[in-house]
């Protein structure tokens, strides 16, 4: 997929891997239209995106409400004219093992992972289709991958964007839409310490697990967003970001069950997600 002159769709713009991609979209000739909750950030990333040279729209948006995300490709063809590239970025972080954590804060992990990932899809993909090349790419996790305890709530979500994916670009394929899911590893977000913890996990648990997070979570955004483009470019159907992607996805290929084995205190307490927003 060529990338100079398409126009993006980017949901989780305002901070974290959701800004380092618009600010290497834009280096590389993209129009941006970015989405994020966060009005402040947001504009920031778009004044720097505007610096690159991008024509940007900005659009705060909420990805967990069905008329915001309704509303969102009207907005945006009115602002571009066109969508040739949907990059579902947004994302939040849960804390707790199943038991301490409520079904109102699991609904609302899932609402952002996952759902907005359907609806958002749902919305752009008859404008994605009358582009002569287009493509959409889901960020799902290293935890779409693997399974460490403390993060039910969230493997859930980033597997099922996994699969979503998936089945989609099957769907899709022969057309002029493809499909890319994204597994970033250990990237250095503000993940771990703006996740959102259940009531029942005690401050020292809390404080344990986001120290042993921030342990892990070493690639600078910029870099992870040059995989992630780069893949888009090469038109991949899956993009691990990081070694530590890579060798865990190997390991649980090889020990579908029985990979936790090699990494026990990641598999008895509760840890951090590893990637954005």
């Amino acid at each position: 997929m060529k990338i100079n002159d398409c126009v993006a769709v980017l949901t989780g713009a305002g901070s974290g891997i959701g800004r380092a991609l618009a600010l290497e979209l834009a280096r590389r000739g993209c129009h941006l239209a970015l989405a994020d909750i966060a009005e402040e950030g947001l504009a920031e990333t778009a004044r720097l995106a505007k610096a690159e040279g991008a024509r940007v729209s900005e659009h705060v948006l909420d990805v967990a409400s069905r008329e915001q995300v309704a509303a969102l490709p009207a907005s945006v063809l009115a602002a571009h004219g066109q969508v040739d590239l949907l990059i579902n970025n947004a994302g939040v972080a849960l804390g707790g093992h199943f038991h301490q954590v409520s079904e109102e804060d699991f609904d609302w992990l899932m609402a952002i992972n996952f759902e907005a990932v359907v609806r958002m899809t749902r919305g752009f993909l008859p404008f994605l289709q009358e582009r002569p090349a287009a493509r959409i790419v889901n960020v799902s996790s290293l935890f779409g991958l693997i399974t460490p305890a403390g993060q039910t709530a969230y493997c859930a979500s980033k597997f099922a964007v996994r699969g979503f994916s998936n089945a989609l670009r099957l769907e899709l394929e022969g057309s002029n839409v493809g499909v890319t899911v994204v597994h970033p590893g250990g990237v250095a977000t503000s993940i771990a310490t703006s996740a959102r913890v259940s009531a029942d996990v005690s401050p020292d648990d809390i404080e344990r697990s986001r120290a042993q997070a921030q342990k892990l979570l070493r690639m600078p955004p910029q870099r992870a967003a040059q995989i992630i483009i780069a893949g888009i470019e090469r038109d991949r159907a899956r993009v691990l970001v990081g070694n530590d992607a890579r060798i865990l996805s190997w390991l649980e290929r090889l020990m579908p069950v029985h990979y936790w084995r090699l990494f026990p205190a990641l598999a008895k307490s509760p840890a951090a997600p590893s990637n954005q927003p």
